[in-house]
């Protein structure tokens, strides 16, 4: 299934990637196994779901580099990274990178499958979120100017009285293009219409810009 979330581990050692492989798929994660970051690089694209283990430590990129490289992709697949005692300061410079874990050699099971379920509910919570925002986004740019302007002024938090004074009109005017946006905006509440629109993280002069 093209959406299924897949554990991608990243390690160069055969005897590694093989143990993970037995590990994860008896926990029931589905696993793709990469020789190297140059051969994960190659194959995987934006639109992969799930998350990525690697060891901080290989030969060619390493699993820091890998970071550079994925964030520079676009890949936004959480990484947790393995590493041996005497790589803990490259695990901590990975977690710098945007590592959302790093586990020491040798680990217990229970904390890794702990750490990997962790990572792909990240993923998931993400998903949800950019959903979130691109529906906020669309309903903003289906609003009309004026509605729009009556929308900045809630979001900064502007009383109906000093918005109409902004935008010379009248108190009960702004009080129908509010209802109006909160209809458009499916929000259930002024707190709901500002949070989704704060979510969105879009400045106001960019919905002005809508058709």
């Amino acid at each position: 299934m093209p959406n299924e979330q897949v554990v991608h581990v990243v390690d160069d050692d055969l005897a590694v990637r093989q143990s993970l492989s037995f590990l994860l798929g008896s926990d029931g994660l589905p696993v793709r196994l990469h020789e190297s970051a140059s051969a994960f690089l190659e194959s995987v694209d934006d639109a992969a779901v799930g998350c990525i283990v690697t060891d901080v430590r290989m030969p060619g990129i390493d699993g820091i580099e890998l970071l550079r490289r994925l964030r520079a992709g676009g890949i936004t697949l959480p990484v947790i990274v393995m590493t041996g005692h005497a790589d803990v300061p490259m695990a901590v410079e990975a977690m710098r990178e945007g590592a959302v874990d790093f586990i020491e050699k040798p680990f217990d099971d229970d904390v890794f499958l702990a750490s990997v379920r962790s990572a792909l509910r990240l993923r998931e919570q993400h998903a949800q979120r950019e959903a979130q925002v691109s529906m906020a986004q669309t309903r903003i740019q289906s609003l009309s100017e004026r509605e729009r302007q009556v929308l900045d002024g809630l979001v900064a938090g502007k009383a109906n009285k000093v918005i109409a004074f902004d935008l010379g009109i009248s108190p009960r005017t702004v009080e129908i293009y509010r209802a109006n946006v909160m209809t458009k905006m499916l929000a259930g509440s002024l707190s709901e219409l500002v949070r989704m629109t704060l979510r969105t993280e879009v400045d106001p002069d960019v919905w002005r810009q809508g058709p």
